[in-house]
């Protein structure tokens, strides 16, 4: 699979001051396939502009949710307040071989003091995608689309987020109506957040350009749901449309894990929309606390369920919660999280799990297997 596009980044940096938050200039080319209109192209290129310099940056990728609703292809100077992103002058913009270009410089101020920053990632496991209406795919017999997606998504994630790391896709069911069977799967897995969807419209619409060529155009929508693996309870739900050229004969059988299906028009479609999906994840769910578990103890040592990969780091702060459950007045099974006044600081890092040492030695007997923790803020 490729990436979305040529990538074309220049990056010239103009360093103001010596404050904390460093004012940078970043001059960056985004660039998007023409599908329904150069307008729009355009639009979704100065967008993968904006993401790619933030990203490059280090500043909240979570917030270009909230910016990307206030671009305007028709404009080519941006100004914000209140947030990381301060100025946007689109410097030029072409298309060319139907892909739109466009080249901007960008005003970033860094606040290094998003949600993820003293945050360990959040752990999340990827359904695959049901199919609503599976007649939907006969066009180009494409039935493991929503297998495959999930396939994108969770490599977008573990490869690209700043606040979650994928623990690999999944083929169970994923039912609301269950969530005691939710949180039994998120234990399985190691899993903080599962993500599922279901895919309700693949529909072409078939028309005949001036050089009386068939032009296929087909929709894609998704509805998204995350539900927190603790409770069960959703915690998220979006719904996606997008269209775009389908650029394969009606009667072929396309192989939607192809390179040749990622290239083309529509697959460049749903690489865009698999960011979307993360870059709304960041902005619903960064600032949600990780709470790692207890999964094991000895003495003053106890083991828990995250490592290096979640950004766990030797010399760690983190405050233990007693876990525990009642009945209630009306006989429903409640769950309970009680502050302790222990602290444990971590000793050995390994790739998925951590070695921790109890600061005080004479509360250690106090804690058991599933207590969690919250990594301390550092002043």
């Amino acid at each position: 699979m490729k990436n979305v596009g040529t990538i074309l980044l220049s990056l010239s940096l103009l360093i103001f001051g010596t404050t904390p938050a460093v004012a940078s200039w970043y001059e960056v080319t985004g660039s998007a396939a023409v599908v329904s209109s150069e307008s729009q192209a355009k639009l979704y290129a100065l967008e993968d502009a904006i993401y790619k310099a933030i990203s490059f940056s280090g500043a909240d990728i979570g917030s270009i949710s909230n910016l990307y609703p206030l671009l305007d292809a028709q404009r080519t100077e941006f100004q914000f307040t209140n947030h990381e992103v301060r100025y946007i002058l689109i410097e030029e913009q072409e298309v060319k071989n139907d892909v739109a270009y466009v080249k901007v410089r960008i005003d970033i101020y860094p606040s290094a003091s998003g949600c993820q920053v003293e945050q360990y990632k959040k752990t999340v496991l990827v359904s695959d995608m049901s199919l609503a209406s599976p007649q939907q795919a006969v066009m180009g017999q494409i039935y493991q689309l929503g297998d495959d997606f999930a396939q994108v998504l969770n490599k977008q994630l573990d490869k690209e987020s700043h606040s979650f790391i994928s623990v690999g896709t999944t083929d169970y069911d994923i039912d609301k109506n269950y969530p005691a069977r939710l949180k039994m799967i998120a234990e399985d897995n190691n899993a903080q957040y599962i993500i599922t969807g279901n895919i309700t419209d693949l529909t072409a619409t078939i028309s005949v350009d001036s050089s009386n060529n068939e032009v296929i155009n087909r929709q894609f929508a998704m509805d998204l749901n995350v539900f927190d693996g603790e409770t069960g309870n959703e915690v998220m739900d979006r719904n996606y449309r997008e269209i775009a050229r389908w650029p394969f004969p009606k009667t072929s059988q396309v192989d939607t894990q192809s390179a040749r299906f990622w290239a083309s028009t529509y697959g460049e479609m749903l690489l865009r929309l698999s960011r979307n999906i993360m870059l709304d994840l960041e902005s619903e769910l960064s600032c949600k606390i990780t709470l790692p578990e207890v999964i094991s103890k000895s003495d003053h040592k106890v083991m828990m369920n995250l490592g290096r990969i979640h950004g766990v780091q030797k010399g760690d702060k983190l405050q233990l919660w007693h876990t525990g459950s009642f009945i209630d007045q009306r006989g429903l099974p409640r769950n309970k999280v009680t502050q302790s006044d222990i602290t444990l600081t971590v000793d050995r890092v390994y790739e998925t799990e951590a070695e921790l040492l109890v600061d005080q030695i004479e509360l250690a007997d106090s804690i058991q297997i599933g207590d969690v923790m919250h990594k301390q803020i550092k002043n």
